[in-house]
């Protein structure tokens, strides 16, 4: 799974918090990440962060960071995406069947460029 540095500004400092996490599928220019938490019944404070400013920073196994867009994989696309993510990595079907909530699917794309 490639490896991604998440960067967001933090919804209560307003200072910029990176994590690194990985990513189980990738489609196009689209990465998918998945806010698991090993299976806790809380979201992690990264997931947070973007649902309130889902402009981001994201490096990709290692390269240039890039300003990203993140938003929250609507049902019907998490319904498509979610079986393509747990046949191959079983450890987040096993995350999922640890906690009530729906472990979130998120989605990081390019910022598009203002003209």
């Amino acid at each position: 799974m490639p490896v991604v540095e998440l960067t967001t500004i933090g919804r209560k400092s307003g200072q910029p918090r990176s994590c690194m996490l990985t990513s189980p599928y990738q489609e196009g220019d689209r990465t998918y990440i998945v806010a698991s938490r090993g299976g806790d019944d809380q979201n992690p404070a990264w997931f947070l962060n973007l649902t309130d400013n889902p402009e981001v920073t994201v490096s990709i196994r290692g390269g240039a960071a890039q300003k990203m867009h993140a938003e929250v994989v609507p049902p019907d696309e998490r319904a498509r995406v979610w079986p393509l993510i747990t046949s191959k990595h079983t450890n987040y079907a096993n995350y999922q069947k640890k906690t009530q909530r729906e472990i979130p699917v998120v989605i990081v794309t390019p910022a598009r460029s203002e003209a």
